[in-house]
């Protein structure tokens, strides 16, 4: 047995969980689960195609420890799919070969590997055992075995284009949190005493909940002993109301409240596989193929009794072995006593397809099965249960022969096994757009790597902007701690040129966007046959579906959200593009909440977000500008907003001006005392806690929580968390060494005098949204105080000159910046003011950073599918049928695929239009000419032509400016109008038009591509 140098642990050398490295996988896992994670051993056998991926996302996840076992060496066929192998590794052991690169990928995961082979007395030792590569004998006696010593159990296989899970985790599995979505929290207006007493919720938004969740409270007055009750099980009444059981022995409600959701434990029962061979539970994949799984699980066990009698799966396209392995899958059939009819033509397509391995298959089998292994670890997440079956059929090419699928012992001898030599040859030849390296696309690159995408004429061209950071180690697994600060693309690309040194790979580090169309030109993109985005926000993601849709290329959209992910499918001239369809804009919280009534830790930490911008870094950037750019006050809009500027400019250049930390940590403290005591005293003043509106009711009540005022002590620790990180960041904004001596700090602010704070008469508060809006828009701007002021500043010009102003842009995987250290302590001392509940610095970085919760078993589950949808637009499959849109939910699971939506149909007269279509219009023509060719070709009067944000030409123009314009070439008229030349790469105009038809009525029409001469 080899073993590895990992220390068997997820947790750093203090015991806690590394949350820089962690971090995004425990905003879907969390800490509980990682701390049982960290305690589990897991045995995974077989490291082909399959046993490796699901060794990867299980060593990225952070378990105790993985040992590899295996007694097979490498052979041609293993490097279709088996990353983790070299060429060179042909005939040696596969575990042996494999281990160095495995333990690379995360040093607090104990793992080794062993060539003994699988037995009993082996599984032993572990908490969860899987099988790969593994005969149905095998699998009975450690499947019998681990079910009657409460060992996990998990068989996963892979053969061609299909594949399968079995999960058997005992009589009395625990689940803790059955699909990981967040606990739901809204807040009370009524409980009504009664039999079945109905809550009712502030009408803010809907409580979410579904019937049998639980609930408990907290807050409620009157009906008290609601608060911390043990959680009752609640039905759904409406979207605001639902009905929590008996009420009349409780008090009376009178107001207030929280409810919130309680997750509660859920037992499963599994059968072992002896038992649920006979009787199969089977989760769909896709209702489309609701009845194939249980052909599948016919064929499966055929292909078992297959092997063992011949010693390998059927010869694909032999007629002779396929009639063979129809009649087993009969005999099996009445063996088994399944009960089923037995479909001959998917047996045989099965005995065609089940060869070889594909790499897509595998990322999408092997991540479900690591998720699975997470699940039996830690009993976050529902299980599968227990027979999930998988198949792809539709990439297999129409017309296959025996001999177009002879392996030729090359590294593609799994690929040509299943899909042809042919289609492996057209492969080769691809030239693809790999948009992004982080997760999704260090998933993509090892797929696309492993199918030979470009290795022979083709090309695979990479960009990705950014560099790596530590927290990427855990997902994006072609990086490793040494290449931190390395830009992603470039490291990507030589990962995956070891991986497979036949392809052809280009690595860029440009953001795809208008600035770089001088790179990716008509030319880039002519020449490419596909692009594949892995990015993670929409702006990029729209620009490049605009960019395929303009340039008719094929695009594959997928994204991940935790556990959850999606592929899209954009076909030219046949599927709607990524932006037909949007997300709902993302929920804003009002500004009055903001500033004066929060209720819900979202708030504080949003507010304290926008204290950090506007002390550390709006205010810096201001000071920096203000010293270095002459014309900066020039450009800044008159009125309220320049006033506001220049009184800041004035406070913090001259005013507060620090000399040294001592004035660093006072300011910290006076910061304090004007966030957390002056202003809610102010705030009370005008709204006392017994405060009533003008129809009697209490003004704090409802969403408005009474705050109170917090009085700063130097021993509470959360107060001097906020000195001295406020203390810090003033330090960098003004260039002063920073100190984190909090003795030091503790003992400077205790000398600070803090002038008394009495209420003014007079203060305007903002109740509402619309008086908040008011308020700002209500700020004059005084002339004589602005000069005052500038003035003032000007004078001290040679003095400031000297300073040195750094600005501090937020950065929140920096643990060493402060960052984050104030905006949660900012936030918590809000949230005490307000009796909201804190939040530690975790799930405060969730919420600040608008982090997206990540994992690698979901990246590569979707990359995979991504993967398996290429092959289909390789071939250039035209039938829509044939293709898959995804969605998906590991902790459900649930799956779910589709056919990809039809491009909406337009139509003027009897031209029918899509998306996809354009009047392509060629040489560089006068206005008049193309106002001419529309009516006389199309019958259409252009009555607005554009060019981006400019007026080319409009009906209501002066008829001297039309005149004038028709007579003009059109990209004459462009330059005129934009006031730029056009760019030397510019190939071609984008013009939309507005039309009218021979009765004068508006019609939609396409745009018209104006191709430069």
């Amino acid at each position: 047995m080899q073993q590895s140098n990992g220390n068997g642990s997820t947790t750093a050398t203090n015991g806690d969980i590394d949350e820089s490295l962690y971090s995004r996988q425990l905003y879907v896992l969390g800490h509980d689960a990682m701390r049982k994670m960290a305690a589990s051993s897991i045995l995974i056998c077989g490291l082909g195609g399959l046993g490796v991926e699901i060794a990867k996302d299980i060593i990225l996840g952070g378990v105790k420890s993985v040992t590899l076992q295996d007694t097979k060496p490498t052979s041609w066929q293993d490097l279709s799919s088996q990353f983790f192998l070299r060429e060179s590794d042909i005939g040696k052991n596969r575990a042996e070969a494999s281990l160095p690169r495995l333990v690379e990928l995360n040093e607090y995961v104990s793992t080794t590997c062993t060539t003994e082979a699988v037995s009993t007395e082996l599984v032993s030792k572990f908490s969860v055992v899987v099988l790969t590569d593994s005969t149905r004998d095998e699998q009975l006696e450690i499947g019998d075995f681990c079910h009657a010593n409460n060992i996990k159990f998990i068989c996963a296989n892979t053969n061609g284009v299909f594949g399968n899970i079995f999960c058997d985790f005992g009589d009395d599995f625990k689940v803790t949190d059955t699909n990981g979505e967040q606990v739901l929290s809204v807040m009370v207006s009524a409980v009504t005493k009664d039999g079945d007493g109905i809550v009712t919720c502030l009408d803010e938004k809907r409580h979410g909940f579904e019937d049998g969740d639980f609930v408990t409270f907290h807050e409620v007055e009157g009906m008290v002993e609601l608060n911390e009750c043990t959680p009752r099980k609640i039905e759904v009444k409406g979207p605001f109301t639902f009905s929590i059981g008996d009420t009349t022995s409780l008090s009376d409600y009178t107001r207030g409240g929280i409810v919130t959701q309680v997750k509660m434990p859920t037992s499963v029962k599994f059968k072992s596989m002896r038992d649920a061979l006979k009787d199969p539970e089977v989760l769909p994949t896709d209702f489309a193929k609701f009845e194939q799984p249980y052909q599948h699980h016919i064929c499966y066990l055929a292909l078992s009794e297959y092997q063992k009698s011949h010693g390998s799966s059927p010869t694909p396209y032999s007629s002779t072995d396929g009639e063979k392995f129809v009649s087993l899958c009969k005999e099996v059939n009445e063996k088994y006593s399944l009960g089923l009819e037995v479909n001959d033509k998917l047996c045989t397509e099965f005995a065609n397809g089940c060869s070889g391995q594909l790499v897509g298959v595998q990322a999408f089998i092997g991540g479900s099965t690591a998720q699975e292994v997470m699940k039996a670890c830690s009993g976050k997440f529902m299980p599968t249960k227990q027979w999930l079956y998988f198949d792809c059929a539709e990439v297999i090419p129409e017309g296959l022969t025996e001999a177009d699928c002879k392996p030729t012992n090359t590294r593609y001898d799994g690929q040509i096994m299943c899909l042809g030599k042919a289609l492996n040859d057209k492969i080769a030849d691809q030239k693809w757009f790999v948009v992004g390296a982080g997760a999704i696309g260090c998933e993509l690159l090892k797929n696309f790597a492993m199918m030979g995408v470009g290795h022979n004429k083709g090309m695979l061209t990479v960009t990705d902007m950014d560099t790596i950071e530590r927290s990427n180690l855990n997902r994006q697994f072609l990086f490793r701690s040494w290449d931190v600060t390395k830009m992603k693309s470039d490291t990507a690309c030589n990962a995956v040129k070891e991986m497979n040194p036949d392809i052809n790979v280009t690595s860029h580090q440009n953001r795809v966007g208008p600035e770089t169309e001088k790179i990716y030109t008509d030319s880039f993109f002519a020449d490419l046959n596909g692009v594949a985005n892995a990015l993670d926000n929409v702006d990029a993601r729209s620009y490049m579906d605009r960019r395929c849709v303009y340039y008719k290329l094929p695009l594959l959209e997928s994204g991940t959200l935790g556990t959850k992910g999606n592929v899209q499918v954009v076909l030219p001239h046949i599927t709607e593009s990524y932006s037909s369809s949007q997300d709902p804009p993302e929920k804003t919280i009002p500004m009055c909440t903001l500033k004066n009534f929060p209720n819900a830790i979202e708030h504080t930490i949003q507010w304290a977000r926008d204290q950090f911008e506007g002390l550390f870094t709006k205010t810096a950037e201001n000071c920096h500008k203000f010293i270095t750019e002459p014309k900066f006050l020039e450009k800044q809009k008159s009125g309220g907003a320049l006033m506001s500027i220049l009184e800041g400019l004035r406070k913090d250049l001259t005013k507060e001006l620090p000399n040294d930390f001592t004035d660093c940590i006072k300011w910290a403290r006076l910061l304090f005392e004007d966030n957390f005591h002056n202003t809610i005293a102010q705030l009370l003043y005008n709204f006392p806690p017994d405060q009533k509106t003008s129809s009697g009711a209490l003004f704090w009540s409802g969403p408005k929580r009474c705050p109170s005022v917090i009085e700063f002590d130097a021993n509470n620790s959360a107060h001097l968390d906020f000195i001295v990180a406020a203390a810090n960041l003033r330090a960098f904004n003004f260039s002063i060494p920073t100190n984190r001596d909090r003795d030091f700090i503790k003992a400077q602010v205790a000398s600070v005098s803090v002038p008394a704070f009495k209420p003014r008469s007079g203060v305007k508060i903002a109740v509402t949204e619309a008086e908040a809006e008011n308020m700002n828009n209500d700020d004059e701007s005084d002339s004589d105080k602005a000069s005052v002021i500038l003035e003032e500043l000007n004078a001290k010009m040679d003095q400031l000159r000297s300073l040195n102003i750094q600005v501090a842009d937020f950065e929140k995987d920096d643990d060493t910046n402060f960052h984050m250290d104030f905006i949660t302590a900012c936030s918590n001392a809000r949230a005490a003011s307000y009796r909201i509940a804190p939040a530690n610095k975790h799930k405060t970085k969730l919420i600040a950073g608008k982090i997206i919760p990540a994992i690698a078993t979901t990246t590569a589950v979707v990359a995979g599918l991504v993967s398996i949808e290429m092959y289909k637009m390789i071939q250039g499959l035209k039938d829509v049928e044939k293709y898959k849109n995804a969605f998906l939910n590991l902790a459900l699971p649930f799956f779910a695929f589709s056919e990809p939506i039809l491009a909406p149909k337009n139509k003027y007269y009897d031209v029918e239009w899509t998306l996809w279509d354009r009047y392509d219009i060629k040489g560089d023509i006068t206005l008049q000419e193309l106002l001419d060719i529309f009516e006389n070709d199309h019958k259409l009067e252009i009555s607005m032509l554009s060019q981006g944000v400019c007026m080319l030409y409009a009906f209501f123009m002066p008829a001297d400016k039309r005149k004038e314009r028709c007579g003009m070439k059109i990209s004459e008229l462009v330059e005129l109008v934009t006031k730029k030349k056009l760019p030397a790469h510019k190939r071609a105009l984008v013009l939309e038009i507005c039309c009218n038809d021979t009765e004068g009525e508006d019609v939609d029409t396409p745009y018209i591509n104006y191709q430069l001469p």
